[in-house]
């Protein structure tokens, strides 16, 4: 299982997220996590595409976004069954 967090380094609500997210890791069945810090991708279309939403959290990128702002810890969960 993987997640895709789109975030900012000096952003609170980020880390917040990364931090719920991986609490929610099940037992046995660890999930990798890529963080995209948007500042710092070299393409610019990510900055316009997430500025005023991060943190946004991808469980599949050819799916809408699980969760934006806060963790929807229910939408994480449905997606790791």
């Amino acid at each position: 299982m993987h997640f895709t967090l789109y975030s900012r380094s000096y952003c609170h609500l980020c880390q917040d997220m990364l931090d719920a997210l991986l609490l929610l890791q099940p037992p046995g069945k660890p999930f990798t996590v890529d963080v995209i810090d948007i500042d710092a991708a070299p393409d610019a279309t990510l900055l316009a595409r997430f500025d005023e939403l991060v943190p946004v959290l991808f469980g599949d990128l050819a799916q809408p976004e699980l969760c934006h702002y806060f963790l929807d810890e229910a939408a994480v969960r449905r997606h790791l069954t």
